[in-house]
């Protein structure tokens, strides 16, 4: 018998297995609506694809430097400077294969095996998972109406109280699945409390440029110990082109660099060439994120008609995370049946919260709005 890493036992991603199926009931002819992943329905910007198609008639793609090509990495660096205020040196900023490379990078180059980071719970099930995969013990602490929906100073210190030391913290702002966006003061008072207690702050700002209620913020521009995470997946809708960012510490570029040249070499070049056209074309990519905010406004209002408590505040990203106690206390197997029934795809709650996810689940509005409609439609049909 083959032997199996006790690594690799990690809890399947959900929303993925969510996926697979709503796509082979799709290539079987169903009408299926995916509400399940955080996909936007609509293709990378003209200028984005443009850049592509003129490298590949162009130039070779190849290798570039482990961190990637100086144009991009420079073109991040101004737009820390244009939308945040913030100066980045462009030799702090690492180009990866999505942020998931990123993910990994800081978990290894900032902390050893067994030691503690906290995340939230409910939170992004990668975290968890991934944590457990390098040997790192999550701490997931508990958020609720109570803690406004992130974590705090105050929860953390109680973590540490709890659990022992714990080396790092990592937390999302807009957050999947909750939609909670973490504001200036209550970001400061955490990373504040973070540097006083020699904790590494990670921040996971992938959904920036998809909030709609709050006060997004950049960590920079409360410290420069903290380590940025970003991603050109969600705003600038290349998911499936793989390719994020980090903007790092300084003392972190040199570790960071040596685990990326032999875990990575490179992101794809291809990718990063595009990826430089993207901050261009603001125009389309803002009717993008309107089209997102007629759907939050939509599920907003119909979701709790249907009889799904909203759980959370929609406050960005493209999340709708919500109670649905009303009908079942069991989410995974009320997925699975509305799937097979009225063809709407969407992710059980167990994905997020290991502990209270089996009467939650989340929406996805990243669609179009006739998707989102007629999905509402259906559900509504089914359930009332």
């Amino acid at each position: 018998m083959t032997h199996i890493s006790k690594r690799s036992d990690v809890e399947p991603f959900h929303a993925m297995d969510v996926l697979a199926e709503a796509n082979r009931r799709k290539s079987a002819g169903h009408p299926v609506i995916s509400m399940a992943v955080g996909q936007p329905a609509h293709n990378a910007p003209a200028n984005v694809l443009e850049a592509a198609r003129q490298a590949l008639l162009g130039s070779q793609i190849g290798y570039t430097d482990a961190l990637g090509t100086a144009s991009l990495r420079q073109r991040i660096s101004r737009h820390y400077g244009q939308r945040y205020g913030v100066d980045v040196d462009p030799a702090r900023v690492a180009v990866t294969t999505g942020s998931s490379a990123g993910f990994n990078l800081a978990f290894l180059s900032m902390f050893d095996s067994g030691d503690r980071i906290a995340i939230t719970r409910p939170g992004y099930p990668a975290y968890r998972n991934i944590l457990k995969a390098l040997g790192l013990v999550a701490v997931e602490i508990p958020i609720s109406e109570d803690t406004r929906f992130t974590m705090s100073a105050r929860s953390l210190a109680a973590a540490q109280r709890d659990h022992g030391k714990i080396s790092g913290v990592l937390l999302a702002s807009p957050a999947n699945p909750t939609g909670t966006v973490t504001g200036k003061a209550a970001l400061t008072s955490l990373i504040d409390y973070c540097e006083q207690n020699d904790i590494t702050f990670l921040s996971d700002e992938i959904y920036h440029g998809l909030s709609f209620n709050g006060d997004e913020t950049c960590a920079l521009e409360i410290s420069h110990k903290a380590l940025i995470i970003n991603s050109f997946s969600k705003y600038y809708c290349m998911t499936g082109w793989r390719i994020g960012w980090m903007v790092l510490p300084e003392d972190a570029i040199r570790p960071i660099e040596r685990l990326a040249q032999s875990l990575y070499i490179s992101a794809p070049e291809l990718s990063q060439i595009a990826a430089c056209a993207a901050f261009t074309d603001t125009a389309a990519l803002e009717e993008i994120r309107n089209t997102y905010k007629a759907n939050r406004n939509l599920l907003q209002q119909r979701l709790p008609e249907i009889g799904f408590r909203i759980a959370s505040p929609m406050d960005g990203a493209f999340y709708a995370y919500v109670d649905a106690g009303r009908f079942t206390n069991d989410t995974m197997q009320f997925c699975q049946t509305m799937l097979s029934q009225i063809d709407v795809a969407a992710t059980p709650g167990r994905d997020f919260d290991p502990v209270e996810g089996h009467r939650t689940l989340r929406f996805s509005y990243a669609g179009s709005t006739a998707d989102m409609k007629e999905a509402l439609d259906r559900m509504e049909k089914w359930l009332v």
